[in-house]
């Protein structure tokens, strides 16, 4: 589609970038806003804990590349290192506990926040996921379906080009913004601390486990050639775990107010 926003001169920004960065600022914004109004979380707070979410992000979603192709990463580990290529999921399982952590640091309702961030991890996701779709990446199987969309940009990372492929980036990121406004809708319904998170948990993995189905980029890893990716697999994990949670707070029925 576009991977390039707009050059001035030999400074480049991509679509890709942008729309993280967007993505990135409006959960901040949502965090703070919703972190001070439910549990008094300061603003110098937030903003350690975006720093930190940052870096866990960058780490975990780079090492969980790893997966994708250990045999390439394991004899030129420079490409880990390069501009481009993330895993959500290894973003996601890393973050996890270290906002655990930093809940626990800073005092506040760990599980409470943990709703918070449940938004905050939809937004930043599905804005992410529009910029996958600009630059190319995480593209669809050929289709011939109504649905399907052309790439013809070089810089675009979708093969083959010029061919109609599932747009399975807008698709994701149009589950995101769907399980976003649930989120939002359940907000002042929930019957326990955590409720929200696990349920975010649960829909996208099942979600995302539907949507590999239609995935055409063979490179992001297969536990079982062509019928198990990495991703399927974790998904299952995250839904079985996320479940166990999910039953076991739920007999408590514990909200915490400031």
């Amino acid at each position: 589609m576009h991977p390039v926003l707009f050059k001035v001169g030999s400074f480049t920004v991509y679509t890709y970038g942008f729309c993280i960065a967007v993505g990135a600022l409006l959960g901040f914004v949502y965090m703070y806003r919703q972190g001070k109004k439910q549990y008094g979380v300061t603003f110098d707070q937030s903003n350690n804990l975006f720093i930190l979410l940052v870096l866990a992000g960058v780490i975990g979603g780079k090492l969980f590349m790893i997966f994708e192709d250990p045999a390439l990463y394991f004899s030129q580990p420079k490409k880990l290192f390069s501009s481009s290529g993330f895993v959500f999921y290894g973003s996601l399982l890393t973050a996890i506990p270290v906002m655990l952590w930093y809940f626990k640091k800073i005092k506040v309702p760990v599980l409470g926040m943990l709703d918070v961030m449940a938004a905050v991890t939809c937004i930043v996701h599905g804005l992410g996921r529009i910029g996958c779709f600009m630059a190319g990446c995480c593209y669809g199987l050929p289709t011939d379906s109504f649905l399907s969309v052309v790439f013809t940009n070089p810089v675009c990372q979708a093969e083959p080009l010029h061919t109609p492929l599932y747009p399975t980036q807008l698709f994701e990121a149009i589950f995101i913004f769907t399980i976003l406004t649930a989120l939002l809708i359940l907000k002042k319904r929930k019957q326990f601390d955590g409720q929200l998170f696990l349920i975010y948990l649960m829909v996208y993995a099942a979600g995302r486990a539907v949507l590999e189905i239609f995935r055409g980029d063979i490179e992001r890893g297969f536990l079982i050639k062509n019928v198990l990716s990495n991703s399927q697999f974790i998904s299952l994990i995250v839904i079985s775990v996320a479940l166990y949670f999910y039953i076991r707070l739920n007999r408590t029925k514990r909200i915490t107010t400031r």
